[in-house]
């Protein structure tokens, strides 16, 4: 069967793929392993720069519940603030949890024409080191550009290279829905001064994400840069913030078994002839927050705008535009990482952060992916002295790294 553009994987980067090429009349086919109305473990926040994404896309997100701003927690430090307004994204995110917000999605992929196939694991097929399709069973499906939006760790990222970097930073997360009072809240909230059940600080954050329907989805996310990594338990450390927040916000017992996850934030290739990874499966997750999806539907759209703009050079002006759009500020956060694995830098660093107002209005920008290369005013300049700083620091922090 041959087609414009196919995509491996149904989340919202290959969503925001296929409704881009569907709607510009290409031929597109999407495959999904898991079944139509599949949950995806996540925090279920969308960003401002996410709103900015889905309206690009035209998507309806007003069933989402609507998000003004983020508390942040550091010590006994706390700060309220609302998502600034800039030219570039609205002043407003969003809680749209996932197995809702990523059906909707397909949902309307498959209004604008996209032919999506689920319950369907796809492998490329790869001729004289091009990809020139995939295979599901013993289908053959071909197409002149495929896009990898299956995440990092599947048998197609590995049949391609796409996959994380073992030398670069990842994370963990857990999170479970429990109900509460407060699940109307306009504020996320986020802890930023974790510590393990030894009293090691965590590199990460607990979070609190108001739902709107009754719920709350909790959890905790750490970084493979602190001590002890590979001994954290996530299960403890979750029951551990739980008790924090129960009675602040009347807090009830988890709905269902908290569920984990890893998120990648490196890839080794992320694009060759035929082929771009797009989303979780480029390595687009945020170190110092792990948010991904804005990443996903920016670089979804951006990889089938290449292709319509000229299919031969679709995959190197794809990968030379995401890089400029996302990689100083990525690079940034992954070295940071390493900053903040040494409990000692990481505590002061928590008081800074949240210190003053102008260091809270940055962190603010930091936790809502708001900066990129082309970020004006003090958050952009802070982050390109952070990028040269560290990128002289790099070496050291690296050596000096905590043992897993």
């Amino acid at each position: 069967m041959q087609s414009d553009v196919l995509i491996i994987g149904g989340g919202p980067a290959g969503s925001a793929a296929a409704i881009t090429a569907a709607r510009a009349g290409l031929r597109v086919t999407m495959f999904e392993k898991g079944p139509y109305g599949r949950d995806k473990v996540c925090g279920d926040g969308l960003t401002p720069r996410a709103i900015a994404a889905l309206d690009e896309l035209r998507i309806d997100h007003t069933v989402a519940h609507r998000i003004d701003g983020l508390r942040m927690i550091a010590g006994k430090k706390e700060r309220e603030l609302s998502w600034p307004t800039t030219a570039r994204f609205p002043n407003h995110g969003a809680v749209w949890p996932r197995r809702r917000f990523d059906n909707h999605l397909l949902d309307v992929a498959i209004a604008s024409g996209a032919t999506v196939r689920f319950e369907s694991e796809a492998l490329p097929i790869i001729e004289n080191g091009r990809v020139v399709g995939v295979t599901v069973g013993e289908e053959k499906f071909l197409a002149p550009f495929t896009i990898l939006a299956a995440g990092a760790q599947g048998m197609a990222a590995k049949m391609l290279g796409a996959e994380r970097d073992p030398n670069e930073t990842f994370g963990l997360a857990i999170r479970a829905y429990a109900p509460t009072p407060r699940h109307a809240e306009r504020h996320l909230e986020a802890c930023l001064s974790l510590s393990d059940e030894h009293g090691v600080a965590v590199p990460g954050y607990g979070w609190m994400f108001p739902a709107g329907d009754g719920t709350v989805n909790i959890g905790v996310g750490a970084l493979s840069t602190m001590k002890g990594f590979k001994k954290l338990n996530l299960n403890t450390l979750l029951d551990q913030y739980s008790s924090l927040v129960r009675d602040s916000w009347s807090l009830g017992d988890y709905i269902e078994k908290p569920r984990a996850w890893r998120l990648p934030m490196s890839c080794i290739r992320r694009y060759g002839p035929g082929w771009v990874a797009v989303g979780d499966a480029a390595g687009f997750v945020n170190p110092m927050n792990g948010e991904g999806i804005d990443y996903g539907l920016e670089s979804g759209m951006l990889a089938v705008q290449c292709f319509l703009a000229d299919p031969v050079t679709a995959p190197e002006s794809y990968d030379r535009k995401v890089g400029e759009r996302f990689d100083a500020f990525l690079r940034t956060g992954r070295r940071f990482s390493f900053l903040i694995g040494h409990p000692w830098l990481l505590k002061p660093g928590l008081r800074i952060a949240v210190g003053t107002q102008a260091a809270a209005d940055i962190t603010l920008a930091v936790m809502g992916n708001l900066i990129d290369s082309s970020t004006p005013g003090a958050a952009g300049r802070v982050m390109k002295l952070a990028d040269g700083a560290l990128r002289l620091a790099d070496p050291l922090l690296r050596r000096t790294r905590a043992k897993a």
